[in-house]
């Protein structure tokens, strides 16, 4: 099941789109299920944790809509908790992550 999809942002990166991913799943399973989510990126589950986008991508007109996306969601993060356990996906194991919709090689 798709629960976010947006873009490409032709100015954003891989770990920033996981980031917003896993917020989206995280408000939308909230007190409804314990339900893990899945990442293949340690990056993106850092930023969870920290409860930050620590990009280094630079601000910009060009970037301004993913900035307000970002901005929402720590936001989210900074004023909810969830008990849902961020997982690692399994490259090695179980192939490539779906969410990855096949782009990396």
């Amino acid at each position: 099941i798709e629960i976010f999809k947006q873009g490409p942002f032709e100015h954003g990166t891989n770990n920033i789109g996981e980031f917003l991913a896993i917020v989206h799943a995280l408000a939308l399973l909230k007190n409804k299920t314990d339900m893990p989510v899945y990442t293949d990126s340690r990056t993106a589950m850092a930023w969870i944790k920290a409860k930050k986008c620590k990009t280094k991508l630079d601000e910009n007109e060009k970037t301004c809509d993913l900035f307000n996306l970002i901005q929402r969601a720590e936001k989210w993060l900074s004023e909810n908790n969830f008990t849902n356990p961020i997982m690692k996906w399994k490259t090695d194991i179980w192939g490539e992550i779906p969410a990855d919709f096949g782009r990396k090689r």
